[in-house]
């Protein structure tokens, strides 16, 4: 057996095979892959084998579309069948909603280049006459879509990687990691049968590896103990059943009927395929409960749960329904086994918290689906450095690190199973955990008729609806299209234009980075210039490939001494890649005269954002100085920069920005004070109309402002040059990834449109962009300008399209709709309304 290597994949499942594979077909030559018991004897081999192309994620559904491309070439290679059957996959809808559904993915499938076709009921009917239609609005089909036979293609994959050299080993076991600084040296123990057991023996080795891959499925509690993190996957029971043959089907088939496509009912919750005459009916039903939330019994191998069909009847009962030639068929056979889950679906791919040459391939609820493209993407992020598509929204620090519990991930996943079917709106907060980590002022705000979202688990209102009359207004109605809560959204985002509103910001993630170091290591880290004491920057560290990795505004409070702000959804992400760079910035610029240190104070400071025309008039009345007349003037708080204020008797570290482009400040508190400062200003703001405004008002307004969001229009996947920012870039200095950045070019350009859209929808930022018919760009964030009286966006589209006044179209709703290029920050393009004495 061989004990040292490039890399190491724990994991001999789909995924783990499918890593392997990539690896060595990206050109690492020295790849080794561990199986504690037999390929596939995980999860994988009582997958159903389905490969859904349907997923509101951009990289999902490129990872998926990879997967089903790549299986339908495996068998020329391997002259192994993988057992694909592209039959389509036919997603049907009962409700005029789940149609609505389709119409947003379908801007995301067009996007990513996934084929579909929209079929009316009689369509269905006349090609598959064994489905009932009568109660059916249409449906939505993939050509390209079927089924595969799980325990085929990752042999397949696991011989197509053993002809690249990769080596498998099975009947070993990973039972200890320890980092040596460049590499790892994994403690394996080989198992053995024992008593119908799989055992630990007494032999050992220990591996030295490079690089190490887990994609260890149900196992994953085990593997975070092992690594000290967390990793929030952990299985959820999924029941699916057999039946005999089906007299009807087997008829239609001998007169030369044409196999069914995969039938989905989404509003019934099941999935439906033939199998051998009958059907498989998999149900995603209610009350599916977690397992091995604390680790896999050594008992449990290859084994099933006993079978809950109580807990099924409804979706049992609804496919008689749709396929009443089924009532008559008896159950042939039955399983229900662990399925791994994560808190929302997305399996976790990238980078360890914390860990140096560490990756985690975990958490596939539909990892048959995922395993090819995940493969491919993963080898691309480890060989090259990133990969070609952003992978953030997978990224297994997207959920925080500190505050995750096993028993928060165990009933998110819970919910987010029941929730497979559930209709999927753009704006839909899930409830389970919740409220979990909330401000001081969470309260205040729930009683003045704050609706919230979660942020990396924060609770943060995303608008403000009706005290007067709650029980006419369904603060759960969500739809595709302009739900109850838009009109609130409007008359906050109106409140701000023209008055003074506040919004709590509290989630946004904050450090510090001190000593005498702290300057040097991020001018290197960072992209511009870096601010004077007392001022602020917008800058940007990239990712050594050149992309956008992080967006921070730095405040300089000393020479030696910084405050970084970034996004509130992104801490453990940015904590993560800070405190990595960190590191390799020490380890050339090693010494005294460079020591630093960085500090995560996120939960020590809350954040209110107050802007508006009116709003230094707000907190002239509350400001404590000598002379409080002018002490929020131009001359003494000119616009982007940083001072230590008092209102009332609470200290603020007040910065002069506000993210909806409108005069504002961002004051920053300690946390135990958010009270007291939110009654002073409240008090304050009665007399000005100040308003209450959630997170979604404010995404409109930054949008008037061309404002750039990370995870929408900033990520891994663009420059910071092809974002359109070239003005926080500073050429003249050496940063991390300049060199890469600039052997990009640019690809593509970020733009503002504005749309003559819907008289009663808004984009959500997953639409396609067209011209003359022929996609030309797609849309990353979208909504409603109060300023202009129209739909607004921002995206990408080709560099010489992204100029003033280009016209486009936009898909909306499954119709193309006028628009164009406007100029950037189109509302006060010249910042007058920003920097507006007083």
């Amino acid at each position: 057996m061989k004990t040292q290597v490039k890399a190491l994949v724990v994991g001999g499942g789909a995924v783990g095979t499918s890593v392997a594979y990539h690896l060595a077909r990206a050109g690492w030559s020295d790849v080794m892959l561990l199986e504690r018991d037999e390929l596939t004897s995980g999860s994988t081999w009582h997958a159903a084998g389905l490969l859904p192309l349907f997923n509101m994620s951009y990289a999902t559904t490129h990872i998926h579309q990879y997967s089903v491309e790549f299986y339908k070439t495996l068998e020329a290679e391997t002259g192994l069948n993988a057992g694909f059957s592209v039959v389509g996959n036919l997603r049907m809808a009962q409700t005029d909603a789940r149609m609505d559904e389709y119409r947003v993915y379908a801007t995301t499938a067009e996007s990513c280049g996934v084929p579909f076709e929209w079929m009316t009921p009689a369509q269905i009917r006349a090609r598959w006459p064994l489905v009932r239609t009568e109660d059916l609005k249409g449906a939505i089909y993939h050509p390209t879509d079927g089924y595969i036979n799980p325990a085929d293609v990752t042999m397949a994959m696991a011989k197509g990687a053993r002809q690249r050299g990769v080596v498998i080993e099975r009947k070993w076991q990973a039972d200890g990691f320890a980092w040596k600084g460049d590499h790892w040296e994994v403690t394996c123990t080989k198992m053995v049968e024992r008593g119908g057991n799989l055992v630990p023996s007494d032999e050992q080795v220990v591996i030295r590896a490079e690089h190490v891959v887990t994609a260890s499925g149900n196992h994953a509690q085990r593997t975070a103990r092992m690594l000290g993190i967390k990793i929030p996957a952990i299985p959820v029971e999924h029941q699916f059943i057999v039946t005999e043959p089906d007299p009807a089907l087997v008829a239609y088939r001998k007169a030369g009927g044409e196999e069914h496509p995969v039938l989905r009912d989404a509003d019934a919750k099941w999935y439906v395929r033939e199998e051998r005459g009958g059907w498989i009916l998999g149900p995603y039903e209610r009350g599916a409960p977690a397992c091995f939330e604390y680790g896999v019994p050594d008992s449990f191998r290859a084994d099933l749960f006993p079978l809950d069909l109580e807990r099924i009847e409804e979706e049992y009962m609804s496919m008689i329904h749709r396929l009443p030639s089924s009532e008559e068929v008896g159950l042939k056979d039955d399983y229900n086994g662990p399925i791994c889950y994560t808190p929302d679906g997305n399996p976790l791919v990238g980078p360890a918290p914390g860990l140096r040459n560490m990756w985690l391939a975990e958490g596939f609820s539909f990892g048959i689906t995922a395993a090819g493209g995940t493969g491919y993407y993963l080898a691309q992020l480890m060989v090259e450095g990133e990969a070609e598509i952003d992978m953030a929204s997978l990224d297994p620090k997207r959920y925080g690190q500190d505050w995750m519990t096993t028993e928060y991930a165990a009933r998110k996943n819970e919910e987010c199973y029941e929730h497979v079917y559930i209709l999927h709106h753009p704006d839909e907060e899930r409830e389970a955990c919740r409220p979990l980590r909330t401000g001081p002022a969470y309260d205040r705000q729930k009683a003045r008729g704050a609706q919230f979202g979660c942020v990396n688990g924060f609770e943060r209102p995303n608008y403000y609806g009706p005290l007067d009359a709650p029980d006419s207004f369904d603060h759960d109605a969500r739809s595709f299209r302009r739900g109850d809560w838009w009109q609130y959204a409007v008359d906050e985002a109106r409140a701000i234009r023209e008055g003074v509103g506040l919004i709590d910001a509290t989630a946004f993630a904050k450090h510090r980075v001190f000593g005498p170091g702290a300057a040097a290591f991020l001018d290197w880290f960072t992209t511009n210039k870096l601010p004077k004491v007392g001022r602020i920057n917008l800058t940007y560290a990239l990712t050594a490939a050149g992309t956008t990795r992080t967006e921070y505004t730095i405040v300089r409070l000393a020479e030696d001494e910084f405050y970084l702000v970034s996004a509130g959804a992104w801490e453990a992400y940015d904590d993560d890649y800070l405190r990595k760079a960190e590191e390799d910035w020490w380890a050339v610029n090693a010494g005294p005269e460079n020591w630093m240190g960085i500090e995560n104070v996120t939960t020590k400071w809350g954040v209110f954002a107050i802007a508006g025309p009116k709003s230094r008039d707000v907190l002239n009345l509350v400001i404590k100085d000598a002379d409080p007349a002018n002490a929020l003037s131009n001359k003494r708080f000119p616009w982007l920069s940083c001072r230590e204020i008092e209102l009332g008797m609470c200290p603020v570290r007040a910065i002069r920005v506000a993210y909806t482009g409108e005069l504002g400040w961002e004051l920053h508190h300690p946390i135990e004070m958010q009270n007291y400062l939110f009654d002073l200003l409240e008090k304050a703001g009665a007399d000005h109309g100040m308003k209450l405004v959630g997170a979604r008002a404010q995404n409109w307004l930054r949008q008037e402002k061309s404002y750039r969001a990370f995870g929408n229009e900033l990520g891994r996947d663009a420059t910071p040059l092809e974002a359109d920012l070239p003005r926080f870039v500073d050429l003249e200095k050496a940063f991390h990834g300049k060199a890469a950045m600039l052997e990009k070019g640019i690809r593509s350009k970020c733009i503002t449109v504005l749309i003559d859209g819907p008289a009663d929808a808004d984009p959500w930022g997953r639409e396609a962009l067209y011209l003359d018919g022929q996609k030309v760009g797609r849309l990353t964030s979208g909504g409603y300008s109060v300023a202009f009286g129209k739909s607004i966006g921002m995206g990408y589209v080709r560099p010489d399209l992204a100029v003033e006044g280009q016209r486009l179209q936009v898909r909306m709703l499954g119709d193309l709709w006028d628009a164009v290029v406007t100029c950037d920050s189109p509302y006060d393009p010249k910042n007058e309304a920003i920097r507006k004495d007083g």
